[in-house]
């Protein structure tokens, strides 16, 4: 892997800081200049870097979702067998550097203003998209297929509920315990 480029390094601490303000301020009422202020930048550098609001969020979104999907390669390599493809779905979901209350908070906000702008939607569609498939993919392989439906939807859930629980929490989160508990839960639905 090659060096880092100062721009990619600053849009890390942008994005960063985008998780933090929206964390403590709430998505709609934050503001760039708020943000800049988290990130000790002008708002004007964050202008240029990203454009608009809606850009910055997009960008943060981006910048989640790739650290869902490295979570969930890594697991995928290691697991050999549906049940633990579908444990490595869930850990990737509950992966340290991903389940924390502020982006927790965040991922909250964007599926909630995912609805009212069409970059965000995409977003949504596709994280939605993959998560199910996987699922499924798994799902067939283990259950009758009657049940695979109803799995899917139970699991995505469960794991959409536990995320808005930790949204709210204000106690640091215990991604270990979450991903063991999202066993047990994958466990009684693939009896």
């Amino acid at each position: 892997m090659g060096r880092k480029r100062i721009r990619d390094i600053r849009n890390e601490e942008l994005i960063e800081a985008t998780i933090r303000a929206v964390h403590r301020h709430g998505y709609g009422v934050v503001t760039m200049a708020e943000i800049a202020r988290e990130a000790e930048a002008s708002a004007a550098s964050i202008n240029y870097y990203f454009g608009t609001k809606d850009g910055l969020m997009e960008a943060t979104m981006r910048h989640l979702l790739s650290k869902l999907r490295q979570a969930m390669i890594a697991g995928y390599q290691q697991a050999d067998s549906p049940r633990a493809r579908l444990y490595a779905v869930m850990d990737a979901n509950f992966a340290d550097r991903l389940f924390t209350v502020e982006q927790c908070s965040i991922w909250m906000q964007f599926w909630a203003s995912a609805p009212y702008s069409p970059r965000l939607t995409r977003l949504h569609r596709i994280n939605r998209s993959r998560v199910r498939s996987h699922f499924l993919a798994e799902l067939q392989e283990l259950l009758p297929a009657d049940q695979v439906e109803p799995a899917r939807q139970a699991l995505q859930c469960y794991m959409d509920g536990v995320w808005l629980q930790a949204a709210q929490s204000d106690v640091p989160l215990n991604p270990a315990a979450a991903r063991a508990a999202a066993h047990q839960v994958v466990d009684l639905i693939i009896r």
